[in-house]
């Protein structure tokens, strides 16, 4: 089993910027981490993915420029820095992760899930 602990979401003005973290813990081999995200009353929607070797990164076209997703093997944590935010990233942040490979920006890729961190950014 792997346990996944997001952290670091807030309330920040438009044009601020935020780091969430994602710890993940267990003995279960993972090969990758995304970020999802979902806004009150939409769809959970792709946002970043690392693999852990750090050879394939991805973002949603949304984000590109303004997210930067990275790892920290050594503390199992990936990174989600956000930049120049909107009023529509506001969402829920999930943190994921599987081991198989996949459609990486679909949520069905992943098989653990963390609970969530809130990101407000009010307009």
């Amino acid at each position: 089993q792997v346990q996944l602990v997001e952290s670091g979401g807030g309330s920040v003005q438009a044009g601020d910027s935020l780091r969430l973290s994602c710890q993940a813990s267990g003995r279960t081999f993972i090969n990758f981490v995304g970020w999802f995200r979902q806004a009150l009353g939409k769809e959970r929607e792709f946002v970043a993915v690392i693999t852990f070797s750090g050879e394939m990164i991805d973002y949603t076209d949304a984000v590109k420029g303004r997210f930067t997703i990275s790892r920290d093997s050594a503390k199992n944590t990936v990174y989600l820095q956000m930049s120049s935010l909107k009023p529509e990233d506001t969402a829920v942040y999930y943190c994921a992760a599987g081991w198989m490979s996949g459609v990486l920006s679909h949520a069905s890729s992943y098989n653990y899930w963390g609970q969530g961190t809130q990101v407000t950014v009010p307009s």
